[in-house]
């Protein structure tokens, strides 16, 4: 029985439906089972459902249909009080007229620990931040890293088996947020917590995350890996919304294993690895900016194409360049500023090469 335990979820939706209107699902059919401490990201555009999914964990929202199970228990209807979960929010929610360990102390009294306790374990999640000589301090008097520290403080203090995070960086700048960004997830690696954290921003999910479910439209498109979301996209969205992604239009000619052969609008014929697609589909073919070659270099690659030079976007230690190839007059490369051949201009015509492993036929495109 206990192996059994051990090997159930932490979280689990089961066919989880939500209206505010009853005609409008904001999630659809949401079917999900979160692991016992994994970092589980979820990520999506504005409006994607992936806050709402959130805020139903949390007991602040109720499933239109569907269930919510913690721990093996269903907590549809039991108050957010009674969940035992942590919660970070984007704005800190620190209460301005406690001091810093006043504010650490709180869920601690509110659980009723004696005093003594109460005490040692506010101090230890506050060393835990490394701001241990911040007690007597009120959140006013700190910048927004440490308050963001603090907020993450609290949500640990009263020792949760899963916290939960609202776009809790989203309100610092890039430097403190990347920062943080480690540190969040080496607090939850030492803990072994699970964390479900929420973000529209693809870096922060694929730094954090063991595993990210990318939203859209209510509906999970792909949970994975972030390696596996990147180099594996099981369709076009999840393609362009994690990382830079280029397509190209083609028909797929013929399925070989795990490859096919598909005769791109312009008439060439590559090869690239097969995702959803049938022979005779027209489709997507995606291959990100990184993964294309110029020049000497393409003549050794599966599939190599002329194109036209458009533009040069300096990124420091890269280049982007953008050409016209193929039909696609904004189609990317990203090559390091060493290998940049300096003597290109806009209106040159070069050569460039992608190897089959690094393209890959999504799925077929809607008839037109």
């Amino acid at each position: 029985m206990t192996n059994q335990n051990a090997s159930a979820p932490h979280v689990s939706f089961r066919n989880v439906q939500k209206s505010y209107d009853g005609e409008t699902l904001i999630v659809r059919d949401l079917n999900l089972d979160i692991r016992r401490g994994e970092f589980l990201t979820l990520l999506g555009p504005s409006g994607s459902g992936k806050t709402t999914c959130l805020m139903m964990l949390a007991g602040f929202e109720t499933p239109t249909s569907g269930e919510i199970r913690l721990e093996e228990q269903i907590i549809n209807k039991l108050p957010p009080h009674k969940r035992n979960i942590g919660m970070v929010f984007q704005n800190y929610a620190l209460f301005p007229h406690m001091s810093v360990l006043d504010n650490l102390r709180f869920p601690l009294k509110v659980r009723k620990l004696p005093a003594a306790e109460v005490d040692a374990k506010a101090k230890r999640a506050l060393d835990m931040v490394q701001l241990g000589s911040f007690g007597s301090r009120y959140p006013q008097q700190l910048s927004g890293g440490q308050q963001q520290r603090i907020a993450l403080a609290r949500a640990l203090v009263f020792e949760p088996q899963l916290v939960l995070m609202d776009e809790p960086l989203g309100a610092l700048d890039k430097n403190l947020r990347e920062q943080m960004q480690l540190e969040i997830k080496h607090i939850q690696q030492n803990l072994g917590v699970t964390v479900v954290f929420v973000t529209h921003d693809q870096s922060e999910a694929l730094t954090m995350s063991d595993r990210i479910a990318v939203f859209d439209k209510g509906i999970i498109q792909q949970i994975d890996s972030a390696e596996r979301l990147y180099e594996e996209p099981t369709n076009a969205f999840v393609a362009n919304f994690i990382g830079e992604n280029n397509a190209l239009v083609g028909k797929v000619e013929r399925i070989e294993g795990h490859h096919c052969d598909v005769r791109l609008d312009c008439g060439t014929l590559i090869r690239a690895r097969t995702g959803n697609v049938s022979t005779g589909d027209r489709t997507l073919v995606s291959v990100r900016p990184e993964r294309v070659v110029l020049d000497e270099s393409a003549n050794s690659c599966a599939n190599f194409l002329d194109a036209v030079v458009k533009e040069f976007i300096y990124l420091g230690d890269q280049v982007r360049i953008r050409v016209d190839l193929c039909g696609n007059h904004d189609f990317t490369i990203k090559t390091p500023i060493s290998n940049l051949d300096h003597s290109l201009r806009s209106g040159d015509r070069i050569r460039i090469g992608m190897d089959a492993a690094h393209m890959r036929a999504l799925e077929p495109l809607p008839a037109a």
